[in-house]
């Protein structure tokens, strides 16, 4: 399966990122903490690389603690600031707008020496679709103030949100870039949500997720799916696990007949939810 996506407002973001550089002092990039590196933008890397940035790794509930910790020391040794956040409860933002004055000071020493005070910083927040940008801005502002929703490209424009008297923001809307070097970049962006579902086979791609799950998380599937009518082997191939994941919650088409692609759906949400357990797709010793 070939894993692409990339829209043309997509094109005419990424623009509209560039010319707003220039009026904003910090970079807030979100990933998604069960695919750090695999979540982050090239395009936005280059972008901003004349700019502080603080990486927020969200969904922190979503992935493995441990992993999680070793990527945010992965991210501080690359010499940016790295935060854990679970932004749908809050976790973690507390300490964000300190981190955001620290990563800051130099630059409101500079305005100080100028003569330019209480200027509030101003911080763009990117990151490709479906990070959590959005839900991450409304909870930090405790206030619905920019769109949300689960599905990649809610947000289509720029929106500015004033924090406080310290902090503006610039929402921007998920871009990802024109073409995946790796395709299993793609696959991984596909198991989170990022890529349009429309676009992929979901049997295949709840196929790979179940391969995955067997050699990395063993007996996940059978502790969810399993039933008292039909148990599940992890043994078995991933085709006769999806079918025995199919009969045993009733994902029945006409007639009767099992639905595959819908017991596919109901994987890749039960994941994409965290239904599974935490689960992380990749970690730092692999880069």
């Amino acid at each position: 399966m070939h894993f692409q996506w990339y829209p043309g407002h997509m094109t005419k973001a990424r623009r509209m990122m560039e010319e707003n550089l220039k009026l904003v002092d910090l970079i807030i990039e979100l990933v998604d903490a069960r695919v750090p590196m695999s979540s982050r933008n090239p395009d936005i890397h280059e972008l901003g690389r004349n700019k502080s940035r603080l990486i927020l790794l969200n969904k922190a509930d979503l992935a493995e603690e441990t992993a999680t910790n070793a990527w945010v020391e992965y991210f501080q040794k690359q010499g940016a600031r790295a935060v854990k956040v679970n932004s749908r409860k809050g976790g973690g933002l507390k300490s964000i707008q300190a981190v955001i004055q620290e990563a800051c000071k130099e630059k409101m020493e500079r305005d100080r020496r100028r003569g330019i005070l209480n200027r509030p910083v101003r911080a763009m927040v990117v990151g490709i679709p479906n990070v959590g940008k959005s839900t991450f801005i409304n909870t930090l502002a405790g206030k619905a103030c920019a769109k949300t929703g689960n599905k990649p490209g809610v947000t289509k424009g720029k929106q500015w949100i004033r924090l406080n008297k310290q902090v503006e923001l610039l929402d921007t809307p998920g871009i990802l870039w024109p073409k995946f070097e790796d395709q299993k970049v793609g696959q991984q962006l596909a198991f989170i949500g990022s890529i349009k579902d429309e676009l992929l086979n979901q049997e295949e791609l709840a196929l790979e997720l179940i391969r995955f799950l067997i050699a990395h998380y063993p007996g996940t599937l059978e502790e969810k799916y399993s039933s008292g009518e039909e148990a599940l082997q992890e043994t078995a191939s991933p085709v006769e696990i999806l079918t025995i994941i199919a009969r045993n919650r009733q994902c029945l088409g006409r007639g009767g007949e099992l639905d595959l692609e819908k017991a596919a759906r109901l994987v890749l949400d039960d994941f994409r939810g965290g239904r599974l357990g935490r689960i992380t797709l990749e970690y730092p010793e692999e880069m």
